[in-house]
C-alpha cells in the first residue's frame, strides 16, 4: 500500500484534474466534417435515436441519451445485450442507432448493429477506430481519441469517460440550437424537481 500526506493526495488530485481537462480541451483539434454527417443523420432522423454502449460506455449512453431528450431530440438508451434476445423488434427504419464503443469490437454491441442495420435504421459510431467492425457498418462515424495516459494503465476509462462525453455534449447542444429548441419547451418536458421548480418560478415572475 502506498502512502501519502495530505499534501500529497492533494497536489496528485490537482495533476489528475488538469491532465483530464488537458484531454478534454484536446478533443477540440479532433473534430472535422464527419461532425456534420452526424448531426445531419440525427435530426433528419423521423423516429428515434436509440444510443448504446458496453461497459463505461454504457453510462456515456445512458447519459448522451438523457441529455439529448433534454435538448429536443427524442432518444433512449438501448440495451444491445439484451436487445439481441428479442428487444431489437422494436427497432424501425425510422430510427438512428448511435453505438459508443472504444475499439468497435463487441460482439454484443456489433451484433446488435448487424440486426438493427437489417431492420433499415441509420448507424453512427462513436468510436477510436474507425476500421473496426462497428466503423465498417456504420453509416456516420464520430471519431474521438482520448489520450491513453489520462486513463490509470490506459485502462480504466476514467478521464476518457470524461472526453466521450464532452464530444456528445457538443452534439446535444448543436442540435439544441439547429432545432431552435427553447427553455419553454424545455420546461414542458421538465417540470419535476429543483429546475422545474426554478422555471416554474421564472415564468410566475414575466
Amino acid at each position: 500500500m502506498t502512502e501519502m500526506s495530505k499534501e500529497q493526495m492533494i497536489t496528485k488530485a490537482q495533476q489528475i484534474i488538469e491532465s483530464e481537462a488537458k484531454a478534454v480541451c484536446a478533443l477540440k483539434e479532433q473534430l472535422t466534417e464527419d461532425l456534420a454527417k452526424v448531426i445531419d443523420i440525427i435530426i433528419n432522423c423521423k423516429g428515434h435515436v436509440l444510443i448504446a454502449g458496453a461497459g463505461t460506455s454504457w453510462a456515456i449512453a445512458e447519459r448522451f441519451a438523457h441529455l439529448l431528450a433534454c435538448c429536443g431530440t427524442p432518444a433512449l438508451f438501448i440495451n444491445a445485450a439484451n436487445a439481441i434476445h428479442g428487444g431489437a423488434g422494436s427497432i424501425t427504419e425510422k430510427d438512428v442507432i448511435y453505438v459508443i464503443s472504444k475499439g468497435g469490437q463487441s460482439s454484443e454491441l456489433n451484433k446488435f448493429v448487424h440486426i438493427a442495420k437489417d431492420c433499415g435504421a441509420k448507424i453512427i459510431a462513436h468510436t477510436e477506430k474507425p476500421d473496426s467492425e462497428l466503423g465498417q457498418i456504420s453509416d456516420a462515424i464520430y471519431h474521438v481519441v482520448a489520450p491513453e495516459e489520462v486513463d490509470p494503465y490506459g485502462m480504466i476509462a476514467t478521464g476518457s469517460s470524461l472526453v466521450n462525453a464532452a464530444a456528445c455534449d457538443a452534439l446535444c447542444i448543436l442540435l439544441l440550437e439547429l432545432r431552435g429548441y427553447t427553455k419553454e419547451q424545455f420546461g414542458h418536458t421538465h417540470p419535476g424537481g429543483a429546475v422545474g421548480q426554478k422555471l416554474k418560478q421564472e415564468k410566475e415572475s414575466m
